[in-house]
């Protein structure tokens, strides 16, 4: 599960489902994965129609690009959900299906049988917090995702700008998917889709707390998305020093900038250099 590259994706860019139109620009968009959504981004008297044309457009997309994109069903307790992941089962190579509002393991174990997809999960309520650690354990799921808008209004929360209310459940997510083997989980949307900044700040914030991948709900937040994801200049070229220093201490004890380096030290290192660049 962890080769697949959706789990290695940085970002993932909503597509409204019933705007078929718009699907071969967002692929185009450079954002890593692709989610074509049949929820929120849907009106109630729209589903059918795009169900339909996501069935209809499927047959143009190459295989590349099915690995890429993930569907957003309709969730569990709506009428609209059987009929969403009953028509997945008509689409070869999907890379995934999100699953929105998800509370069970159950939920999740029922989307992969019917699609035969991986699952990415979208904590959203009081419940699916309380249940992550079940969550992210079901053999089916791909990594997690925060949906933190939806969380805010189930919880009755009123955050300020920097979400700090927030900071627990973002903590515990990544504490929930590195327990549980899964890779880092994928931080919610920023809603402010002109304000670069703010979007730079959210992403920051994202990587802080140890998530891998964050929401966009416009294309032109993935570039940002992706340098604020990505280790700086600076932190690259220290950890390139900590790894000649080691090199030329040749098991010995050493430092670097006057500090001591050990084992942590090291996989930091390394974890840095590994990690995709902008």
């Amino acid at each position: 599960m962890t080769m697949l590259p959706l789990a290695q994706a940085r970002s993932f860019l909503f597509v409204p489902g019933n705007r078929p139109e718009r699907f071969a620009k967002a692929l185009a968009s450079g954002s890593d994965a692709v989610i074509i959504d049949l929820e929120d981004a849907v009106p109630l008297d729209a589903k059918d129609e795009a169900r339909a044309a996501l069935a209809a457009a499927w047959p143009g997309f190459d295989e590349a690009q099915r690995a890429r994109l993930l569907v957003r069903v309709n969730p569990a307790a709506t009428p609209w959900h059987e009929a969403d992941l009953a028509m997945l089962r008509h689409l070869p190579g999907l890379g995934a299906v999100m699953l929105p509002k998800a509370e069970t393991a159950q939920q999740i174990e029922r989307a992969f049988l019917v699609c035969g997809v991986p699952v990415l999960p979208l904590i959203e309520s009081a419940e699916g917090v309380g249940q992550m650690d079940a969550l992210s354990r079901a053999e089916v799921v791909l990594r997690l995702g925060l949906g933190h808008i939806d969380l805010q209004a189930d919880l009755g929360m009123c955050c300020g700008p920097d979400e700090a209310e927030l900071a627990p459940i973002r903590l515990a997510m990544v504490v929930a998917s590195r327990r549980a083997g899964l890779p880092a989980p994928v931080d919610g949307v920023t809603t402010a889709t002109t304000d670069a900044q703010v979007l730079a700040q959210d992403a920051q914030r994202s990587r802080r707390f140890g998530f891998g991948a964050k929401l966009c709900i416009h294309p032109a937040q993935v570039v940002g998305v992706h340098q604020a994801l990505a280790p700086t200049e600076a932190e690259c070229v220290w950890a390139e020093r900590v790894l000649a220093a080691q090199a030329q201490a040749r098991g010995g004890a050493f430092s670097v900038d006057g500090k001591m380096v050990d084992p942590p030290v090291l996989l930091l290192a390394r974890q840095i250099l590994q990690a995709p660049r902008a």
